[in-house]
């Protein structure tokens, strides 16, 4: 059976297997969404949300892109966001990377991939901020990890940047928003301990609902 004609039989299979284990499983599905947790990840095939979570589907609202970045100026993860938060009011919205990202690895050399190139641009300036730590890290593979998790919190705080985080955070006190790693070797998520959840949490220079 070749790949194509296996993606279908798989969904056969599992449409079975979940009628099995709950008839009204898709009943319920078709009704409606209402998710907790918006989740920012790369588009790396190996790093699937509800897998590694345990979750189900419905319940976590879903954006990837290549070393899940977040462009201020992006409309496609704006209105992911804004729609998530302004309309499913999520709770928490999370940004996951995952060490031995090809995307951060790329950003990290002097190299032309092509139209990606463009892409990379955002973490080469998270490299440039960060890069008297960076520099400072002999071993290539430390380093290359380390730049992963800088390049998490980093997204994670320029989605605090935005108008959208910051009105739901003066009218509703939420979402959270967090930074995780997810290991590629372990299967384990590491909480990176950067979180926001109000104004406090942001350089003043960021806080549109403040005078700067």
């Amino acid at each position: 059976m070749d790949v194509y004609k296996s993606l279908l039989e798989g969904n056969r299979t599992w449409v079975k297997q979940k009628n099995e284990e709950d008839p009204q499983f898709f009943e319920r599905l078709s009704k409606g969404q209402s998710p907790k947790v918006l989740w920012v990840g790369c588009s790396d095939s190996r790093v699937p949300a509800n897998q590694i979570t345990n979750t189900n589907p419905g319940d976590i609202f879903v954006h990837r892109n290549i070393a899940n970045v977040v462009v201020h100026s992006d409309m496609n993860i704006l209105s992911v966001l804004d729609y998530s938060v302004n309309i499913l009011k999520v709770e928490h919205v999370i940004v996951c990377g995952h060490y031995g990202c090809g995307g951060v690895e790329a950003a990290m050399q002097n190299k032309a991939f092509g139209l990606v190139d463009n892409w990379l641009r955002f973490i080469k300036d998270v490299y440039r901020i960060h890069r008297d730590e960076l520099n400072a890290i002999a071993d290539y593979q430390e380093r290359l990890d380390r730049f992963v998790e800088l390049n998490v919190i980093e997204q994670a705080y320029s989605l605090m940047k935005t108008t959208i985080i910051q009105n739901a955070w003066a009218e509703r006190n939420g979402p959270k928003v967090h930074a995780w790693v997810y290991s590629l070797k372990t299967g384990v998520i590491t909480d990176l301990k950067v979180s926001g959840e109000n104004l406090k949490d942001l350089k003043p220079l960021y806080r549109i609902a403040e005078e700067v």
